[in-house]
């Protein structure tokens, strides 16, 4: 399977942040989401198992009670029912990979 950026439409998050579906497999999921300065991924926690990559940008993450600062290149993994949540220090986008897949994300 092959995966066309300009084919994957930009869906709504919360407000400053878009995410588009990239591939996907029953096991695997792969999301381009970008951020506004300032904007919010609000916590949440999820059964899937999440790597998060920092293709572009700043943001302040916290992943259970530990919070760090990540920039470009960096990269963060959340284990499956952990609460995280991040802050967009300067613009910029972030590739997350889940496993499972999103069944949520595809409604």
């Amino acid at each position: 399977m092959f995966g066309y950026n300009q084919d994957a439409v930009p869906t709504p998050c919360e407000p400053g942040v878009t995410r588009r579906i990239l591939t996907y497999s029953d096991n695997l999921m792969m999301c381009e989401i970008s951020f506004e300065k300032g904007a919010q991924g609000n916590f949440h926690s999820h059964v899937h198992e999440q790597i998060t990559y920092i293709a572009e940008g700043s943001f302040s993450f916290t992943i259970g009670d530990e919070t760090k600062t990540v920039n470009k290149g960096d990269s963060v993994y959340m284990a499956s029912n952990v609460r995280h949540g991040v802050t967009c220090l300067e613009a910029g986008k972030l590739v997350d990979v889940f496993s499972p897949k999103r069944q949520d994300f595809l409604k």
